[in-house]
């Protein structure tokens, strides 16, 4: 999969505003492997389903988690980050 742009909600940008500093570094850091490769092995990324059937997320740090959505053209939307709660 080929990333032409990465996009942010704004319950995203409200979410990551709140988080801790370190898990602020993390997820820049894990986004910039996204962008780089979506199907590293790092980030576990993976397929949601049931009430999220549809959407993606990948791991940030063993507790934390960024949702996102695949869009036409290789556009990703990030959702929501924090717990495993986002789901």
């Amino acid at each position: 999969m080929k990333i032409t742009s990465v996009y942010y909600t704004s319950v995203f940008a409200k979410h990551f505003k709140r988080l801790p500093k370190r898990i602020k570094l993390a997820a820049v850091k894990q986004e910039k492997r996204f962008r780089a490769n979506p199907l590293q092995p790092r980030l576990k990324t993976h397929v949601l389903g049931g009430k999220l059937k549809g959407y993606y997320s990948f791991s940030v740090t063993y507790r934390y988690r960024i949702l996102f959505a695949i869009e036409k053209g290789g556009e990703i939307t990030f959702i929501d980050i924090g717990t495993h709660s986002i789901y």
